[in-house]
């Protein structure tokens, strides 16, 4: 059975479910200081696809909640009009508060990221650090200086979701990973049916709309320390993004992985966790 975490737990169970003005899916793993983490963008993305390669090792360290995001698995469905960011990060808090979480370490990629770091804006008491990386600073993209919008990864992505076909998600996925050999059958099967599982999903995410949100003012503002992972090939997301994040916190520390795209918990799990634990740890 493959996407087993390394430690033999497994999606299913590790999968629970709390309502907390939606239905919110996750999964518990381990005992300790508490670390919520939220998973990457795209069609068909999971909190257990993102980390289940890490958090097997991170679960012995720690309590690792992995929320799945409005609209994707399990969570929701709901129709939205608002920046998805602070309804992700809004979301969050709701578990949280359910599972009698005052405060917490956030570890995000892509949209996680960005949710992780817009939670450290909105609800700096809920923060202790963050990780992020692969993420953009504005909900909506960011004003980049070097790099094309829409990215190559954007437009393999919008392609992806208007037309869920496994060839436009196996080049989707190569377009994210950057080791194209990860690229499985079982992964395009896995994240097909997962995007595709819920008319009802289907029809929320359609009717749904994102709102545009410049974070870049609010930045400056974060107190809690971040620590920015970014893949040298990430195409969804060029690096220039993190050197921005870097340039506005004041207590940030940036990572990059090479030869990695832009899912690095999936794609170079080791080097991603060792760097997450020496900064949660304070190494």
């Amino acid at each position: 059975m493959p996407f087993i975490a390394s430690n033999g737990l497994t999606e299913e169970g590790t999968s629970k479910t709390v309502t907390a003005g939606m239905t919110i899916h996750y999964h518990d793993l381990g005992t300790g200081e508490p670390v919520l983490f939220l998973h990457s963008y795209g069609p068909g993305t999971t909190a257990w696809i993102t980390f289940h390669k890490a958090v097997g090792e991170l679960s012995r360290h720690y309590r690792c909640i992995l929320m799945d995001l409005p609209n994707f698995s399990k969570t929701g469905p709901i129709i939205y009009r608002e920046g998805v960011h602070g309804l992700q990060a809004r979301t969050a808090v709701a578990l949280l508060d359910t599972l009698d979480i005052e405060k917490a370490h956030w570890v995000g990629n892509s949209q996680g990221g960005q949710s992780a770091m817009v939670a450290a804006i909105n609800y700096p008491e809920r923060v202790t650090k963050f990780v992020m990386g692969g993420s953009h600073i504005g909900t909506g993209g960011d004003r980049y200086l070097l790099a094309n919008r829409p990215s190559e990864g954007s437009r393999a992505t919008q392609q992806a979701i208007a037309d869920p076909s496994r060839d436009n998600i196996r080049r989707y996925l190569r377009v994210h990973i950057d080791d194209e050999s990860l690229v499985t059958d079982e992964l395009v099967d896995y994240i097909h049916r997962a995007h595709t599982w819920s008319p009802d999903f289907l029809a929320a995410r359609a009717q749904s709309v994102s709102l545009p949100h410049d974070y870049t003012p609010d930045l400056a503002g974060i107190k809690a320390p971040v620590l920015l992972i970014h893949g040298r090939y990430d195409r969804m997301v060029p690096f220039e993004v993190s050197i921005a994040i870097l340039n506005h916190i004041a207590d940030s520390r940036l990572v990059l992985l090479n030869n990695c795209g832009h899912w690095p918990p999936f794609e170079k799990p080791a080097e991603w966790t060792a760097q997450v634990l020496a900064f949660l740890k304070g190494y």
